[in-house]
């Protein structure tokens, strides 16, 4: 007799499985190892059942001191962290694990969707923010594409491939992005960046001053497929809006209803030329003394 598998619902705010719906295919990293913290043991359920269906290894952990002790034994690929646990904030478990290895995929998945809350989520390191209640799909979809924001070149390194050649460091303006190590510099100061920030910063650099409709921010940077209704975008670029002012004038643009760009660099003018001092008249000799007549 062949087990069939469970297959989870497209929305599962309580956990129940029903029989018969099969997810649609994904191309999701191979044996990505996925950490779920969250005390709801339905909503762990249904998460655990889903992401082990899609080809992903499953962890789970309930409070906040299981969250940790889990990822410094299983050492995940990502997290799905819930912030109101019964032992902690979810938040103080994502600044320990960003600390502890700044290579860590964290996506909150939480019922607090006030725009402050989403903020201060991405601030202490969160690379994306799902609100309960929520889709199952959306849920892989999002952290299949933040794992491959934050894994980029791992596969590589465990195929013993040669390295790849240094990418150029992109400029525009007073800005510096180095892809290689991911760093970025405004005005010869570090700019402290998570990985889908910088993501998303790179790519309205690479499009220069035009303007990049949010749909396709959507599926360059978070890898949409499909048109969906979300506010990550917003959330995102207000956040790098932030980080950027604090290291020179304001530097991204909107364009209400179509999408958002970066302003045109301001030309600099070239130094003026230094005018050459002129030389004082030396003195000459005085008029000769009268003599007698």
């Amino acid at each position: 007799m062949t087990r069939q598998p469970l297959h989870p619902p497209a929305y599962a705010p309580a956990g129940h499985v029903p029989a018969g719906h099969v997810p649609a295919a994904d191309s999701a990293p191979k044996a990505a190892r996925v950490l779920v913290v969250e005390d709801e043991p339905s909503i762990a359920d249904v998460l655990a059942i889903t992401l082990r269906f899609h080809g992903f290894e499953v962890v789970t952990a309930s409070g906040a001191q299981a969250a940790v002790t889990a990822a410094r034994e299983e050492r995940p690929d990502a997290v799905l962290l819930d912030i109101a646990l019964p032992d902690g904030d979810g938040r103080q478990v994502c600044r320990v694990l960003r600390a502890e290895r700044g290579d860590l995929a964290v996506v909150f998945l939480t019922a607090k969707d006030a725009p402050a809350e989403v903020v201060q989520g991405l601030t202490l390191g969160g690379d994306d923010y799902i609100t309960k209640p929520f889709n199952v799909d959306e849920v892989v979809a999002r952290l299949r594409a933040v794992l491959r924001r934050t894994a980029r070149g791992s596969a590589a390194e465990a195929g013993g491939a040669p390295p790849a050649p240094r990418p150029p460091v992109l400029r525009y303006g007073d800005l510096e992005l180095d892809e290689a190590t991911y760093t970025v510099r405004r005005g010869g100061r570090d700019a402290d960046l998570t990985p889908t920030e910088f993501a998303l910063l790179r790519h309205l650099v690479r499009h220069g001053d035009r303007i990049v409709p949010k749909e396709q921010l959507l599926k360059q940077v978070w890898r949409y497929e499909h048109p969906v209704e979300s506010t990550v975008v917003e959330t995102y670029i207000s956040y790098l809006r932030r980080k950027l002012a604090r290291l020179g004038p304001p530097l991204i643009r909107t364009r209400r209803g179509v999408g958002y760009g970066l302003r045109p660099p301001e030309p600099q003018s070239p130094p003026e030329p230094q005018r050459e001092r002129e030389p004082h008249p030396e003195p000459g000799p005085g008029p000769a003394p009268e003599g007698p007549a």
